[in-house]
């Protein structure tokens, strides 16, 4: 007969429990992002008949709730002090599946499947084109992970690749009618090789990891807020696509002014310790 726990012990016991309960919840919205990714992969081979557009756009759709997932999971460890090697791990690894391989394979689906059939220079160009877009993902998030710690963690050394999934997702939300010509392929082909490029480049990205630390800095993020949400109702399914085409634009031209001697925006600071930049 097991010996009766005092109140004490029984409290010490529930307070263990529900704290390695907390380091379960990082893993698991990262397994919610996973989910996503793989569930998107699967919209996209269910994309077949006289109306694929549902599916291409429920493919596309899942990969923003993905990006969503990401975002959160490394908050909910820090916000929890729960972050761990096994977790920054399993984030890359979440990472190559949600914003490398299931977009490449939406990619494929909606522009260059349906054309290849009779077309097998599409075909090829489209097989290459989601290749190289999965390949630099791959090598971005590997870079990634070894300068954790190296590098000003206000800016992304090249774009993420969620931002990089976000971009062949806001193209399928904007326009989900499959190109009907082999220049549209082509097209949009150009288009990913041109984001996975960006994603392996030293092209500094902004993070927007920097806490407001004034009234005016944090008037200046809810404003910003607020923009964003009433540009989505008035943009509505072309919301997406000009919200990361004005991030890449904005982002070249800062990079740019950088090297001619603007510093109205601090640049970056490499060997800059930040325990914000952990996932």
């Amino acid at each position: 007969m097991r010996p009766r726990l005092s109140p004490e012990e029984r409290r010490d016991r529930r307070r263990r429990a529900m704290r390695r309960s907390m380091f379960v919840l990082p893993s698991s919205i990262t397994m919610a992002s996973v989910f996503c990714g793989f569930s998107s992969v699967v919209m996209s081979i269910n994309a077949a008949g006289a109306t694929p557009e549902r599916y291409f756009l429920w493919a596309a759709g899942l990969l923003v709730l993905a990006g969503v997932f990401d975002g959160l999971d490394g908050r909910v460890a820090r916000a929890t002090n729960t972050a761990t090697e096994f977790g920054v791990q399993l984030d890359s690894l979440a990472d190559v599946v949600s914003f490398g391989m299931a977009p490449a394979i939406l990619a494929y689906r909606y522009a260059f499947f349906q054309l290849g059939i009779h077309d097998s220079n599409v075909r090829a160009a489209g097989w290459a084109a989601c290749f190289v877009f999965t390949a630099c993902g791959a090598l971005r998030l590997a870079r990634f992970n070894v300068q954790v710690g190296a590098v000003d963690s206000r800016y992304f050394v090249g774009l993420p690749i969620p931002a990089g999934a976000a971009c062949v997702a806001s193209v399928i939300i904007w326009h989900p009618t499959p190109p009907d010509t082999a220049g549209l392929a082509y097209s949009f082909a150009a288009g990913l090789f041109l984001v996975g490029l960006l994603m392996v480049s030293t092209i500094r990205f902004s993070s927007f990891k920097k806490r407001a630390t004034s009234p005016r800095a944090a008037m200046v993020t809810n404003l910003s807020i607020v923009l964003l949400l009433a540009l989505s109702i008035l943009l509505r399914q072309r919301f997406f696509i000009c919200f990361f085409a004005a991030y890449i634009t904005l982002s070249l031209a800062m990079n740019l002014a950088w090297k001619a001697g603007w510093r109205g925006i601090e640049p970056p600071h490499d060997g800059v310790d930040d325990p914000d930049t952990v996932h």
